[in-house]
C-alpha cells in the first residue's frame, strides 16, 4: 500500500511535533533518550527534525515515557504554536 503524500498542514504539525520533543529532551542527549524509548537515535533524529512527520503512536509514547511528559501534555505544546483551522 503506498501512502499518500502529506498535506502542508500535517508536515507543519511534524514540525511542531519535533520542536516540542527537542524541548522536552532539553540537555538530555538524543542518544539517551532515544536508547530508554526504545527507538534508534535516527528514528529520533528524524522526529524532531520533521522528516518523520506521523510517527507512530507507540513510538510517540514511549518517548513520553522516556521524557516524563504525558501525550496530553506534548499535544497542548504543539496545539500552542499550530493556527486554528476549522
Amino acid at each position: 500500500m503506498i501512502r499518500p503524500p502529506l498535506r502542508p498542514e500535517e508536515h507543519d504539525r511534524g514540525r511542531a511535533l519535533g520542536r516540542a520533543l527537542r524541548e522536552a529532551r532539553g540537555s538530555r542527549s538524543l542518544l539517551d533518550v532515544a536508547a530508554e524509548a526504545g527507538i534508534s537515535p535516527e528514528t529520533l533524529r528524524k522526529i524532531e527534525t520533521g522528516r518523520i512527520a506521523t510517527p507512530a503512536f507507540f513510538t510517540i509514547m514511549a518517548l513520553c515515557d522516556a521524557l516524563g511528559t504525558t501525550a496530553d501534555e506534548l499535544a497542548a505544546s504543539t496545539a500552542a504554536e499550530r493556527p486554528m483551522t476549522g
